[in-house]
């Protein structure tokens, strides 16, 4: 296998490995997908909240309106509900860019437009 993993973006580290469709840094545990390497002088997208802030992975956000549920068990998500430890994804489904625990609902994408980053 001749192709080239690229270097760790965190700690620059140039043993890495495959997870599915995420590299891992087996030094610092950083995961990233092969496509989101930026080329030279290209800077990644940013995500943002609902007002305008930046959100990062592992950020807090609290849900600003009710969601509503489609599949097997359905539901709402209430406004307030403090969301932990989201991941920002490039390949949501539709538009939505994060990728999140929901308390009472387990894993689930959301959109970054009904969110605002807590604290």
């Amino acid at each position: 296998m001749s192709e080239q993993l690229p270097a760790c973006p965190e700690c620059g580290e140039a043993y890495m490995y495959e997870s599915g469709a995420l590299l891992v840094c087996p030094m610092c545990g950083h995961e990233w997908s092969a496509g989101a390497v930026a080329d030279e002088g290209t800077a990644p997208a940013t995500v943002r909240d609902a007002v305008g802030n930046e959100l990062a992975d592992g950020d807090t956000v609290t849900v600003v309106k009710d969601l509503k549920v489609k599949g097997a068990g359905g539901g709402v998500v209430k406004v307030g509900t403090k969301v932990r430890g989201i991941r920002l994804i490039l390949d949501g489904v539709g538009d939505h860019d994060i990728d999140a625990t929901v308390p009472g609902f387990g894993r689930m994408q959301l959109k970054s437009g009904v969110v605002r980053k807590s604290g």
